[in-house]
């Protein structure tokens, strides 16, 4: 004969499903790891990725996820297109790009509201390169062709009157390869991120031309805010694991308002030495100067995608003409909602 279950055995059983319930919201099924390819993640323009990794943020969420690291933004994004990585984080330009191109990605959370790069001279050719007016016949080194920083390169280049044809642009790396470039001679000009301009400039191999590192800088250069830096997916992963994507946007979030609330000192601490390329006070130093680029709360900023595609209307033969839907490009709904 069938017994039926006491009311002490109902409860129980009810807390025991809350309970499965709950731990199968807050982990990600086994084997799901979530990997996400950074084009660099010793740059100080990707920190929020790195410090949500560093200090937990994202296991706190549940969340088993694989940082990669690639020297280039146009590599990350190939391996966002075939599928073996689920986000990137690199420059928000690349959501446009993708568009133009029939490919729908989303920045779900913004990083920074400005390039965090700059354009520096070699020392042995700063009495003839003063502005970018001056780069005719030389060669100006970037990241990698196709890159955010070979945009901006073309973008600087054409607002001084420099023809595409007057000068050679190279792609020669970021670190100590873009350093060799510039120190060989193979490059006269180029554009890097913290720590390598930095570096440079205090060993002397290489003088400031262009200052886009902070937003105040980047809105003189570009016309207005520019945002950069984001993590960016596919819109139909996005839509088919949005749980997952909300849970990282939360910890990079707090990845952000840690950078806001704490000084470059403490925020250096929380990084391995390797990130600090041999000098932490110069990290500490050249972080404390340029913070202002990161947003608080990982919100696109208002203005900013239209001033981006301004400046690639001016630059990119792929985007050119071609109508660009910006409300697809990015999200401000999980920011919002980052507990």
């Amino acid at each position: 004969m069938r017994q039926h279950p006491t009311t002490l055995q109902r409860a129980l059983a009810r807390a025991l499903a809350a309970a499965a319930c709950a731990l199968a919201c807050a982990s990600p099924a086994r084997g799901a790891t979530i990997q996400l390819m950074v084009g660099g993640v010793e740059k100080q323009i990707y920190l929020p990725v790195a410090l949500a990794d560093r200090l937990g943020y994202f296991r706190e969420q549940g969340l088993d996820v694989q940082v990669l690291s690639d020297t280039s933004g146009g590599h990350a994004e190939d391996g966002l297109l075939t599928g073996s990585v689920q986000g990137v984080v690199g420059f928000y330009d690349h959501t446009i790009d993708l568009q133009a191109k029939g490919k729908f990605v989303q920045a779900v959370v913004q990083f920074s509201q400005a390039p965090g790069e700059a354009v520096v001279v070699a020392t042995r050719q700063a009495g003839a390169i003063r502005t970018p007016a001056d780069f005719r016949g030389h060669v100006l080194g970037v990241t990698g062709l196709g890159s955010s920083t070979h945009l901006l390169m073309q973008y600087l280049v054409a607002e001084h009157g420099v023809k595409k044809g007057e000068v050679t642009i190279a792609g020669v790396g970021a670190g100590d390869a873009f350093a060799e470039a510039l120190r060989s001679g193979r490059i006269d000009v180029g554009m890097t991120t913290e720590p390598t301009l930095s570096r440079l400039l205090k060993s002397g191999d290489a003088r400031l031309l262009v200052d886009l590192r902070t937003p105040e800088q980047a809105a003189s250069e570009l016309g207005g805010l520019y945002p950069a830096a984001c993590l960016y997916m596919s819109t139909p992963w996005i839509s088919t694991h949005r749980g997952e994507v909300q849970r990282l946007v939360n910890a990079l979030v707090k990845a952000l308002r840690f950078i806001a609330t704490h000084g470059a000192a403490e925020i250096a601490a929380e990084l391995p030495p390797e990130f600090m390329a041999g000098d932490r006070a110069l990290y500490v130093s050249t972080l404390q100067q340029s913070k202002s680029m990161f947003t608080a709360d990982g919100v696109m900023p208002a203005g900013g995608p239209a001033n981006v595609l301004r400046v690639m209307r001016q630059t990119e033969r792929t985007v050119g003409g071609k109508p660009i839907d910006l409300s697809r490009t990015y999200s401000t709904e999980f920011a919002r909602a980052a507990r």
